[in-house]
């Protein structure tokens, strides 16, 4: 599971939280520098290793987080993810985390998803965007926003275990989700709602659109 400065922690926790009860898993955070990282609302996070000594990993997850706009061009980052992809079992994402697998290439010609309000930058990384919490196109698993990293675990656990030991994970953290509003999603939210989500992240959200139609530019998108 790979960190980044103002990484969303839940894009991180949650997955960590499934992927760590699964039979035989060694969970390790990487991170360029042995330095703690801190979240995008100021959680600290101190990594296991850093990505010159990581070795190769047998599943790679990228979170999400407004830290995503910084590493978009970070060649270096891209660079680590583009390495590990080329023999890791899964390459796998949370939320808009797919937009950084998307910019070091690795979407191209792939089913994926991402948070929604980032879902229509996906094509432009050369990724084929389905409205789904939970893409598997062959080994690339991708999750919607904050939230589906759960899922997104789940679901990879089931992949590589069974679906019996996804479910005796899920029952052990009672994962049985009854939110208390239906606006989890802009189709379901009222207007204002979605309205303000979205005025409160105009920012941060064209930032990232300027980045990664930038970072389109410079990637050579081929039909797979």
């Amino acid at each position: 599971m790979v960190l980044f400065p103002r990484l969303n922690q839940l894009d991180l926790t949650g997955p960590y939280e499934v992927f760590s009860r699964m039979p035989g898993a060694r969970v390790r955070l990487i991170a360029a520098t042995m330095e703690p990282v801190k979240s995008e609302w100021g959680l600290t996070i101190a990594p296991d290793v850093a990505f010159a000594e990581a070795g190769q990993v047998d599943i790679l997850c990228v979170p999400g987080g407004w830290g995503v706009n910084e590493q978009l061009e970070n060649e270096p980052f891209l660079a680590f993810l583009r390495e590990q992809a080329t023999r890791a079992r899964y390459v796998t994402s949370v939320c808009s985390g797919a937009l950084l697998l998307g910019a070091a290439g690795l979407l191209n010609g792939y089913r994926a998803t991402t948070h929604w309000m980032s879902f229509d930058l996906l094509a432009l990384l050369g990724a084929e965007p389905v409205v789904q919490r939970v893409v598997v196109d062959r080994n690339r698993v991708t999750g919607g926003g904050v939230t589906a990293g759960i899922d997104f675990r789940l679901v990879v656990v089931r992949e590589l275990v069974g679906a019996s030991a996804a479910q005796e994970i899920q029952l052990a953290i009672e994962y049985q989700p009854s939110p208390p509003y239906e606006s989890g999603l802009p189709s379901t939210a009222r207007a204002e709602v979605r309205e303000a989500v979205l005025q409160a992240a105009a920012q941060s959200l064209e930032e990232r659109r300027r980045i990664v139609e930038r970072v389109a530019q410079s990637l050579t998108i081929k039909p797979d």
